[in-house]
């Protein structure tokens, strides 16, 4: 694991009218790192996830991802509003137009940084394999005249995204499914083919919402090995919502503990587990009460 810092948030706040979701919420994420962010329902875990990659536009905060050598303002490839000073400067309002016409999670996703959801959102009537060579469209050749003309460099693309969906489905296990329709495999291969397809589009760092929701002991500790794998063979930032707290303790290097939009405690497992002020939050207790 390395010191960098891969993925910062700084005060992050998203309210919805009137109630506020978030509260100055900052973290670091390391770069190699295995990442959990727990809390009890309604926490605010999922909240944090959907400004990280996209899906909401926080009301105020900084989110900042360091990959591919550069640094990468999130919440700027959302479309910031617009300011006075944009109206000034043709080229600044240029810029910020685009973000407001074009901005949204594909971009988030360009950057270096994918997500897998609570709930599975695969294109269920499609092949396994069909789900990852989609997941793949920023990265083949996409040009209608090569396509129509079927030339070299066109068919190379292809038959590289074709090596590079078989490369994930070997990793998750999935080889033998490559043909079968993913609304026909089990709920646990389901979850393994959400994150081969998250993987499929290239990230440094892979955010996986409750990945073992639903899942059986065996499958749990096959998803554990699975984690390490991305972290220790594939360089790959991993970042945590669980709730199966097993896990969470035998796989993170860091945890960050939300209760109420706020970020309550953070450290290593062993700082973490014994806790009197998690402990009051998952018990819906007073910390005196504990005593």
């Amino acid at each position: 694991m390395s010191d960098e810092i891969i993925l910062s948030v700084d005060n992050l706040m998203m309210q919805f009218g009137g109630i506020k979701a978030l509260s100055d919420v900052s973290l670091k994420v390391r770069r190699n790192q295995i990442f959990a962010l727990i809390g009890p329902n309604g926490a605010g875990k999922t909240t944090v996830f959907n400004c990280l990659t996209g899906f909401y536009k926080p009301s105020g905060g900084r989110i900042e991802l360091n990959v591919r050598g550069g640094h990468t303002n999130v919440i700027q490839l959302l479309g910031e509003s617009f300011q006075a000073a944009d109206f000034v400067s043709p080229s600044r309002f240029a810029s910020r137009l685009y973000y407001k016409m074009f901005g949204g999670t594909h971009l988030v996703n360009r950057a270096g940084l994918a997500r897998t959801f609570q709930n599975i959102r695969l294109f269920k009537e499609m092949s396994v394999i069909e789900n990852l060579l989609v997941a793949q469209h920023m990265w083949v050749n996409r040009n209608l005249l090569a396509g129509v003309l079927n030339t070299k460099a066109y068919r190379k693309s292809e038959s590289d995204a074709l090596d590079h969906a078989f490369y994930w489905l070997e990793v998750v296990d999935l080889v033998d499914c490559a043909n079968r329709l993913a609304g026909e495999l089990s709920y646990g291969q389901q979850r393994r083919l959400e994150i081969a397809r998250a993987m499929c589009t290239r990230p440094k760092v892979i955010c996986l919402d409750e990945p073992a929701a639903g899942l059986n002991p065996q499958e749990t500790e096959a998803l554990s090995r699975m984690v390490r794998v991305l972290r220790d063979e594939h360089d790959i930032t991993v970042v945590l919502i669980e709730h199966d707290m097993g896990m969470v303790m035998s796989i993170s290097d860091h945890i960050v503990v939300l209760d109420h939009g706020n970020v309550i405690a953070e450290g290593a497992p062993q700082d973490i587990r014994n806790n009197p002020t998690v402990i009051a939050a998952y018990l819906g207790a007073d910390e005196e009460e504990l005593v």
